[in-house]
């Protein structure tokens, strides 16, 4: 008995299917049956019911199931253990960065991880902060940069990264323009550009006009601060945007303040929990990233 074969059968019996447990463990269809067969073999007894067109557990296999990923939990933990003992950190990252974000220090704190610990495979992804959050919190993911409303996500821990009000953004000829500040009210009038339904900076934006019991005329939305700055330039809508992002684009577009959404949208990296090496090695190069004093790269495209 192998512990590839353990591998394969926890696939097949998650999956209940042979051809994308072939894929989630990167062999082809006949490599897994093959291995599963030889399992069987040993154990004299047959793993599943292949007579329908899903995999379904037999008795034995549902007993052998749990046992399965027993024995591979504990053989992972063997790895992670010497490879603490000998610095050596292997395994696998999955980090999740809210959709059409360029926070450059995530990206410095990526490499240096990658430098110190090549062993690690990262994977990157991107996403709505909301569906960020339910991959940390279902364990699909281990890191994730998101965009907030007020608080980071309760449950998760978390390190802020910025915190900092809305603005309305508007073209120099745009009859607003001569105001240092504006309602939500005022914004009434014109139609809205800002981030789409689950980005933390529309969430702050949401929850300020449903307080009020306003419905704005949002005739546009884009996952990019450029997006929404070009369009506010054209005059097509008054765009929301967070004050940091709003001050890439100062040259061009006037930043009012939003005076009754005092909420602040924030910027913030979450986790679960920091059980494994990688983890926790990766939580310090980002930390230190984060640390540096680079307000305009790190805050391009900020509070999504």
């Amino acid at each position: 008995m192998e512990l590839r074969q353990l591998e394969y059968f926890v696939a097949v019996a998650e999956e209940r299917n042979f051809t994308r447990a072939a894929e989630r463990v990167h062999i082809s269809q006949s490599g897994v049956s093959a291995q599963i067969r030889q399992l069987e073999r040993e154990l004299g007894a047959d793993l599943f019911d292949r007579s329908a067109r899903t995999a379904t557990l037999t008795v034995a296999g549902k007993a052998a199931l749990e046992h399965a990923r027993t024995a591979l939990a504990a053989a992972g933990a063997v790895s992670q253990a010497v490879g603490e003992v000998t610095d050596l950190i292997r395994g696998r990252l999955t980090v999740g960065m809210v959709v059409g974000c360029t926070v450059t220090p995530l990206f410095d704190a990526l490499a240096a991880f990658h430098r110190a610990h090549p062993g690690v495979e990262i994977s990157l992804l991107e996403d709505n902060s909301d569906r960020l959050v339910e991959g940390v919190r279902a364990g699909t993911l281990d890191l994730a940069l998101i965009g907030a409303a007020a608080t980071t996500p309760d449950g998760l821990a978390a390190l802020t990264i910025i915190s900092e009000r809305l603005v309305a953004a508007v073209p120099a000829e745009h009859p607003l323009a001569q105001q240092r500040q504006v309602t939500l009210r005022d914004l009434g009038a014109y139609p809205i550009v800002c981030m789409p339904t689950g980005t933390g900076l529309r969430t702050v934006f949401d929850q300020a006009c449903a307080t009020q019991r306003l419905q704005p005329m949002i005739t546009l939305q884009a996952g990019a601060a450029d997006a929404i700055a070009d369009l506010a330039i054209r005059g097509l809508a008054v765009a929301i945007l967070s004050d940091s992002m709003a001050k890439r684009y100062r040259e061009r577009l006037t930043a009012l303040t939003i005076d009754d959404v005092e909420t602040p949208a924030l910027l913030a990296l979450v986790w679960k929990a920091a059980h494994s090496p990688a983890l926790r090695e990766l939580l310090v190069h980002s930390r230190q990233a984060f640390a540096k004093p680079d307000p305009a790269s790190r805050r391009e495209d900020s509070q999504r």
